[in-house]
């Protein structure tokens, strides 16, 4: 800042001057000193000006240099006047070097290009942002896709001066997503593992009943196969003397001493009830099988009446055969829409818990009940166990959350449960019963049933 200085001493003046006493000459002297301290007044104030402008402009090339995105400002010709940092490294040329050059020898290729000038010309006419994709060579002189906006800029007068373009380098980005896509592809087929896994584990806690439930028809088949071998040594026996030429009375005794007649009319029952072993044989392994292959997501209407009375009949063979379970869903429509193999798992692994819940104690048993009312199926399980702590209680559907001791439980099965539940449209709940045990309330929405509101 200038320092004041006093003004010089000025003459006095000379006494022959007509018309103009001392008074006035001191008023001119006086005016003078004002012009002169506003002048210096002027020119502080210019100085703090020009040293806030100089601070603004410094902090406009910070941020400038700051930026990630890359910035280019040109003039009404295409020539580039003002760059960036992020751009300046981009294509591997100085702020110096790229001032006064035409935008066009920034692009790519002649695609580029023509999308640069439509864009440019856009922004001109619609008065708006533009936005576009274009490639720019970097400093190896690879190709580089950036995602520009292109706004006119203008001057202090508001007339057009050029265009302003900020764009991002969508290199980082789409290998970022590459990276997102890759990373939640293998949360899926992980999460899938689980979900199999759990149904496997379900699975082999029934192999008992399995077995149990497999051996009655096939035994039952393996007992009319031997009746079978039996009638048939009887008959060829038989047919071998009657092409013998056997003598009629011959022929009569031999068919009353190997009862031809009693088998001939055993055959249709045997044969029945192989057909009815076998069948009974394969309905039990294409269920075992939908139930442990893979989900495929299609879904079909499925009647919960039937999943549970299998799930019961499943659970009861496999672990527990005096598990006590009511299920009396009376004349209530069960129809729902979803995949029957899910659901099932869904009913076994409550079912399951309540007889883990109540392992042990006299009388352990399960009241199912089922209500349709408001569009949706419910379904009530509740056991006469100990009950759920109520400080747990909210992290029961909890990934990998079990108060099983270790060993004995994966903390899958409800979390499972609860997903497949909210994949059919659903929801599930826990709590206590007021007198006691726990109780678990499956939601599904309800299949319309023609004749009936939902």
């Amino acid at each position: 800042m200038p320092e004041r200085r006093e003004p010089a001493a000025l003459p006095r003046p000379p006494a022959d001057l007509n018309g103009v006493d001392e008074s006035t000459w001191l008023d001119v002297i006086h005016k003078m000193d004002e012009v002169y301290t506003q002048l210096v007044a002027d020119e502080v104030a210019l100085e703090a000006k020009n040293a806030e402008l100089e601070q603004q402009q410094r902090f406009i090339m910070s941020l400038l240099s700051a930026m990630s995105d890359v910035l280019i400002a040109s003039n009404g010709d295409g020539l580039i006047e003002e760059t960036n940092a992020a751009l300046c490294e981009l294509v591997g040329r100085s702020d110096e070097q790229l001032r006064g050059t035409p935008l066009a020898q920034l692009v790519a290729d002649e695609h580029s290009g023509a999308r640069l000038r439509h864009a440019l010309q856009s922004a001109l006419h619609e008065r708006s942002t533009e936005t576009f994709e274009i490639d720019l060579l970097d400093a190896q002189g690879q190709r580089v896709p950036v995602d520009f906006n292109c706004s006119v800029r203008r001057d202090g007068s508001g007339r057009r001066a050029g265009h302003v373009l900020v764009g991002r380098p969508l290199g980082e980005i789409k290998r970022a997503y590459k990276a997102l896509r890759e990373a939640h592809e293998a949360l899926k087929r992980a999460q899938a593992q689980l979900l199999h896994s759990e149904k496997m584990a379900s699975l082999g806690r029934l192999v008992a009943g399995v077995a149990h439930e497999l051996n009655n028809p096939i035994s039952f088949v393996l007992g009319n196969v031997h009746a079978l071998q039996k009638y048939g040594d009887r008959l060829l026996r038989y047919l071998e003397r009657v092409h013998a030429g056997a003598a009629p009375d011959e022929l009569a005794a031999l068919r009353q001493r190997l009862r031809i007649d009693a088998a001939l009319a055993d055959l249709p029952s045997l044969l029945q009830g192989m057909q009815e072993g076998g069948q009974r044989t394969a309905d039990i392994v294409a269920g075992l099988k939908r139930f442990s292959a893979m989900d495929r997501e299609e879904r079909s209407p499925v009647d919960l009446r039937g999943v549970v009375d299998r799930a019961i009949h499943w659970v009861r063979k496999g672990m527990a055969p005096d598990f006590t379970v009511s299920w009396q869903p009376g004349d209530v429509p069960l129809m729902v829409r979803g995949s029957a193999g899910q659901l099932m798992q869904v009913t076994m692994n409550l079912i399951q818990n309540a007889v883990d819940a109540t392992a042990g104690r006299a009388g352990a048993r399960l009241a199912i009940s089922a209500e349709r009312a408001d569009g949706w199926l419910r379904l009530r399980f509740v056991d006469n166990g100990p009950g759920i702590d109520p400080a747990v209680l909210p992290r029961v559907f909890d990934p990998f959350f079990t108060t099983k001791p270790v060993g004995q439980g994966t903390g899958l099965g409800l979390s499972i449960s609860y997903g497949i539940v909210e994949q059919h449209g659903g929801r599930m709940s826990a709590d206590n019963a007021p007198g006691g045990g726990a109780v678990l309330t499956l939601e599904l929405p309800a299949e319309p049933v023609a004749g009936q509101e939902s």
